[in-house]
């Protein structure tokens, strides 16, 4: 079952309605476009699963309620049902979330979904719902992160030496340096003229990012290098969450589950991205085992250095088997 199937079925699910309820505010963090946004894809299925089960979800187009900070101090004061976020935000409350986006830390996105099964996701909870924040899900943008660049084509680790890349903060610049690059904090607002005007030679990101924000115009090359899952997070308040009747809170929480399952399956039909690129100008080069376990070797040292409670961190590695 694709995820079109998916949500349809969903949709499809109330034969009776219920009465209407307050409004659940929703705030979307892309472009509302099922094809390449996973996290919208994530979002839409939630949002039409609780209206098709009376409750009275509203998705707010990204930024409407508010930047990243804004929104997770709204999700935190129960001045915002649900947000898409960026995980670093959860992070912000406690660290052990950023264990799900360490570089080369898993083999694929089954692994961390295997470790969020088996009881990571409760670990982050743990640390997030004293700051009134539940995570609901990690959520796929797309496919796995790679790299971007607008004049040097990467074609091996050595390659990656001495290009300036677009950096989040300071956790990422350290990854870059390790990698033998550099890195500059650009907000994302800022990433198209900074591509342009050389500031930055590329990112990282999933390689459907340059199709949804128009960057295709100035990003010649996407090497393939599977850094990490492309996580964000589905987060709510949890004064909002424990205040629902044990009734509306089972239909949140299948929602949640339908929202996953659609979210998932769209992972599953994602190759499909990378001839998309090509045809958008983007050169697709996939690296080379031995290319690729070069970046991973140069990576371990930088766990270390991840912000996160030790037990946590200890949590992540026994549930990969390292």
């Amino acid at each position: 079952m694709n995820f079109r199937t998916i949500i349809a079925a969903t949709a499809a699910s109330l034969a009776l309605a219920l009465p209407a309820t307050a409004e659940i505010k929703i705030a979307l963090d892309a472009p509302p476009d099922m094809d390449k946004s996973g996290t919208y894809v994530w979002a839409h299925t939630f949002a039409e699963y609780l209206n098709a089960n009376g409750l009275n979800a509203v998705e707010f187009e990204r930024n409407s309620l508010g930047e990243e900070a804004e929104r997770l101090d709204q999700v935190s004061t129960g001045l915002l049902e649900v947000s898409m976020s960026d995980a670093k935000s959860a992070g912000q409350l406690d660290g052990t979330i950023f264990g799900s986006m360490m570089p080369f830390f898993f083999d694929g996105t089954e692994q961390l979904d295997t470790a969020l099964d088996d009881g990571m996701l409760e670990t982050i909870n743990a640390g997030t719902l004293p700051h009134g924040v539940r995570v609901l899900d990690l959520v796929y943008l797309g496919q796995p992160t790679g790299i971007f660049t607008t004049q040097k084509p990467i074609r091996s680790f050595e390659d990656f030496a001495g290009v300036r890349m677009r950096a989040l903060d300071e956790l990422q610049i350290n990854t870059f340096e390790a990698w033998g690059a550099k890195g500059t904090i650009v907000s994302w607002s800022e990433v198209p003229n900074a591509l342009q005007t050389g500031v930055a030679e590329g990112y990282i990101n999933p390689p459907s990012v340059p199709l949804v924000y128009g960057h295709t115009s100035f990003i010649k090359y996407f090497t393939n290098v599977k850094i990490s899952p492309s996580v964000r997070i589905a987060i709510a308040s949890e004064d909002w969450y424990q205040g629902l009747s044990e009734a509306d809170r089972a239909v949140v929480d299948a929602g949640v589950k339908a929202a996953h399952d659609a979210n998932r399956a769209f992972l599953e039909a994602g190759q499909k991205i990378f001839g998309e690129l090509e045809a958008a100008g983007i050169e697709v080069i996939n690296l080379s085992d031995e290319e690729r376990a070069k970046f991973r070797a140069a990576s371990e040292p930088l766990y270390e250095a991840v912000e996160m409670p030790a037990e946590s961190f200890a949590a992540w590695k026994a549930a990969v088997g390292r």
